[in-house]
């Protein structure tokens, strides 16, 4: 009842965020609060993952971007990083006849080529399976750090300036979008930050300068269809003035 409520609630807005991105942080800590392993904390977070994917896919979000492993994380204990990428490797199979069923088309950002080879084969296979589908839009940040795909992004501009492709005059923002690794995709309307964290923590640096910021203090694990659909009506519920002065004043 909670839920058709506020799927309710959400429909008759009208202005639902086309892009939503989430870092989904505090698997550990829901490990740890429980005296479990950590890496039983990410696996109680895939169920969340598939909570938020579902309904996501079923009030009509055309794009959906999870921080699911970051550059830095490779600096974690070997035993948890082999963990998270059997992890990988275990729901891409297990969900890709959901994706297929549910119309989810899934990509990628980050620089997936250093992902272990059995790992990036399974997830390049599930991406090539769903690639035309039309519906939801599910974009895994793997190995993604936001200031390295704009040093990135840099780095290929000099190299197409040199050679003559593109005059430095004519470089702007739309020009600099198309150097990006989220080429063809919107700037995230909404960023949900799970486990009450205030950072950013090098997620999409570009794409968020003017992204809706919602932090909750739930766990990841414990984020529920509910948690997802109250902070999509918390964000219809604010003026967006994109530097602009608000209408009100």
């Amino acid at each position: 009842m909670i839920l058709d409520k506020l799927k309710k609630d959400i429909l008759s807005h009208g202005n639902l965020p086309a892009h939503i991105a989430i870092i989904m942080d505090g698997n550990g800590r829901w490990a740890k609060k429980r005296g479990l392993p950590r890496t039983l904390g990410h696996r109680q977070g895939v169920k969340a993952v598939k909570k938020v994917v579902r309904i996501a896919g079923e009030i009509g979000i055309k794009y959906l971007t999870l921080y699911t492993f970051s550059t830095e994380n490779w600096k974690r204990p070997k035993q948890e990083i082999s963990a998270i990428m059997r992890l990988l490797e275990e729901t891409t199979r297990q969900e890709l006849s959901e994706l297929l069923e549910n119309n989810v088309r899934l990509i990628a950002t980050g620089d997936i080529e250093k992902l272990p080879s059995k790992r990036r084969d399974v997830l390049l296979d599930a991406i090539d399976k769903t690639t035309k589908n039309s519906g939801l839009v599910l974009n895994l940040a793997l190995n993604y750090s936001g200031r390295t795909e704009i040093i990135e992004a840099v780095k290929s501009i000099a190299r197409d300036v040199a050679a003559g492709r593109v005059e430095p005059d004519s470089i702007d923002d739309i020009l600099f979008v198309r150097y990006l690794q989220t080429n063809g995709l919107p700037d995230p309307d909404l960023l949900i930050r799970t486990s009450g964290e205030m950072r950013i923590s090098n997620f999409l640096l570009w794409q968020t300068s003017y992204t809706e910021l919602y932090v909750t203090d739930v766990l990841w694990p414990d984020f529920a269809e509910d948690d997802f659909l109250s902070a999509i009506l918390n964000f219809q519920k604010r003026e967006r003035r994109f530097g602009k002065i608000s209408a009100s004043r």
